[in-house]
């Protein structure tokens, strides 16, 4: 049996290499699965609205190139629930040009009948620069 961590770094795997199949299996099956996505929306509600958003991708220009842990990952196992959290930084190319962004990332996965993990909740997700208009309350020392 894969371990949560081995699961989530499987399904990047699959992202880079646009298997939609792959990718779409890694979530459990379900209309109520709930994903924040780092792109223009908030959130994708469901297994089938999850596979379509997968399958736009993978059709469109972005091409990941290249997902990278920076921070972490952190990861526990408790019987049928795991979480797996840290930083990754994204390589991607759209048409002739490379960006690189940093992104939060936790996936919340669960153990299916088969005993296998999948994604019951993904979020990925960017600070906003100043979202209270008081810049960073962290006092440096």
């Amino acid at each position: 049996m894969t371990t949560a961590l081995e699961q989530i770094n499987n399904f990047f795997h699959a992202i880079l290499g646009k298997q939609v199949d792959k990718i779409s299996q890694t979530y459990i099956p379900k209309e109520d699965t709930y994903v924040f996505v780092e792109g223009p929306r908030y959130s994708t509600i469901g297994h089938t609205n999850l596979a379509k958003g997968w399958q736009d991708f993978c059709d469109s220009a972005l091409k990941l190139e290249k997902i990278e842990w920076v921070e972490g990952p952190f990861t526990e196992e408790y019987g049928q629930v795991a979480w797996v959290a840290g930083i990754v930084t994204l390589t991607v190319a759209v048409k002739d040009k490379i960006n690189q962004q940093k992104f939060r990332a936790t996936f919340v996965l669960q153990k299916n009948e088969s005993g296998n993990w999948q994604i019951r909740h993904e979020h990925v997700s960017a600070p906003l620069e100043d979202p209270y208009g008081i810049g960073d309350w962290l006092k440096k020392n």
